[in-house]
């Protein structure tokens, strides 16, 4: 297990899309989350407002799954998330898995947060730092903080290159 890169102070992944080196291409996928809150599901989950989250309302672990419509260079899963402001809701593991579709899927990278503040870059690259190819992204959020507390994520973005060689 190992622990997410946190991005530098002031950066976060709108900042990092107007340099032209990335993109955010999380609207060109179907999200569906394993259950949520009423109003704290996928909407509130990709609006762009760090006020707004998605909470889950059901048993572990918490799925979210993107599905991208066709094959999609992933570079970085950026996942906003504040232990002072969420506390034990806050996020303490996350396993994310890739494929082409639900049967072959390979968990690339599997973290520990602790007490997280601000945006957390999780790289999804192979070991050559290839971006990966994928159609199928899942992020796992494997526990929360407190045991009875359903985890609260703020926002998730996926970047990939701008340009593809």
């Amino acid at each position: 297990m190992t622990t997410p890169n946190k991005t530098p102070p002031g950066t976060d992944p709108e900042q990092l899309e107007k340099t032209g080196t990335v993109r955010e291409i999380g609207s060109q996928a179907v999200w569906s989350l394993s259950s949520c809150k009423p109003g704290f599901g996928v909407d509130q989950l990709r609006a762009d407002n760090l006020e707004t989250y998605w909470q889950s309302d059901g048993s572990q672990p918490h799925l979210g799954n993107i599905q991208f419509r066709r094959k999609t260079t992933v570079k970085t899963l950026y996942i906003y998330a504040d232990y002072k402001s969420d506390e034990s809701y806050t996020l303490s593991k996350i396993s994310a898995k890739v494929g082409n579709n639900f049967h072959n899927l390979q968990e690339i990278r599997q973290l520990e947060l602790v007490e997280p503040s601000g945006w957390i870059h999780i790289p999804l690259t192979d070991n050559h730092r290839k971006p990966t190819w994928t159609q199928i992204k899942i992020y796992t959020l494997v526990e929360e903080s407190a045991i009875g507390k359903f985890p609260r994520c703020t926002t998730i973005d996926f970047m990939m290159y701008c340009s593809i060689r």
